[in-house]
C-alpha cells in the first residue's frame, strides 16, 4: 500500500495554503522553541482552518504534559508527535488528557547502529505510531539519513513513520521497502527553498511518484 505523506517544519502561511493545497496527509508543525522552524506568528485559528483531510500534527520535545494538551487542543490537532526523551509513564498521562479529543499519539526515536529496539516494547500499547529519525543532539531536523537496513531490527507490529534526510531523490529507494509497518513517510528540509519555505514543485513530483 502506497505510504502516507507528512510535510512538516510548516510555519509561513501562505506557503502552508500552497502545501496545503496539495493535499499531503498530514502537515506538521514544530512547537518546540529552539527549532528554526518554531510555529511563532501562526495563530491558532489558522492552523484549526486548514482543509479537514489533512492531519494536523504538533512536534513538541520534552514539553510540560499538560502545556502539549491545551496546545493540542487549542490548535485542533489530530495528532501529536513527541520527538524528545518522553518515558512510558508521560505518553500514558498525556494520551488520557487527549482521549476525548480523537488526537493520535506518535513517538519518535532517533536510530543509529547503537540504538536498542527492545525499548520500544512498553511504549507499544501506548502509541499509536512509532516514527523513525535519524539520531542527533538536535531532536530531529538534521537532513540526514540513517541506515535503514537496521529498521530490520525492529520485531513489533506497531506502525511507523520514516524520517530523516528524505528528498526528492529517494523515491527509488523508497520504492524498495517491502515493510508493510511502513506507515507514512515524513519529509522535511530536502524540500526547503529556505528553512520553513516548501519548493512546491520538489513536493508535487515526489508525492506523485510516491
Amino acid at each position: 500500500m502506497k505510504p502516507k505523506l507528512k510535510v512538516c517544519g510548516m510555519k509561513l502561511t501562505d506557503n502552508i495554503e500552497a502545501v496545503a493545497a496539495l493535499r499531503p496527509d498530514y502537515l506538521g508543525f514544530i512547537f518546540y522553541r529552539q527549532s528554526k522552524r518554531f510555529i511563532a506568528g501562526l495563530t491558532p485559528s489558522f492552523v484549526r482552518n486548514l482543509p479537514a483531510g489533512i492531519k494536523k500534527t504538533g512536534v513538541f520535545v520534552n514539553e510540560e504534559l499538560n502545556k502539549v494538551a491545551e496546545l493540542a487542543i487549542l490548535y485542533g490537532l489530530n495528532a501529536v508527535q513527541l520527538h524528545g526523551s518522553e518515558p512510558v509513564k508521560y505518553c500514558i498521562a498525556l494520551k488520557g488528557l487527549l482521549a476525548d479529543h480523537g488526537i493520535v499519539l506518535i513517538k519518535a526515536f532517533g536510530i543509529d547502529e547503537h540504538f536498542d529496539f527492545s525499548q520500544l516494547k512498553s511504549y507499544e500499547p501506548v502509541v499509536d505510531y512509532f516514527l523513525f529519525d535519524t539520531q542527533t543532539a538536535g531532536h530531529g531536523g538534521s537532513g540526514k539519513t540513517f541506515n535503514w537496513s537496521l529498521l530490520e531490527k525492529y520485531t513489533l507490529n506497531k506502525p511507523y513513520f520514516l524520517s530523516g534526510g528524505i528528498g526528492p531523490d529517494s523515491i527509488a529507494q523508497l520504492k524498495n521497502i517491502t515493510d508493510t509497518r511502513l506507515y507514512a513517510i515524513d519529509i522535511n528540509s530536502k524540500f526547503e527553498l529556505a528553512p520553513c519555505l516548501k519548493d512546491i514543485d520538489k513536493l508535487t513530483d515526489f508525492k506523485n511518484a510516491l
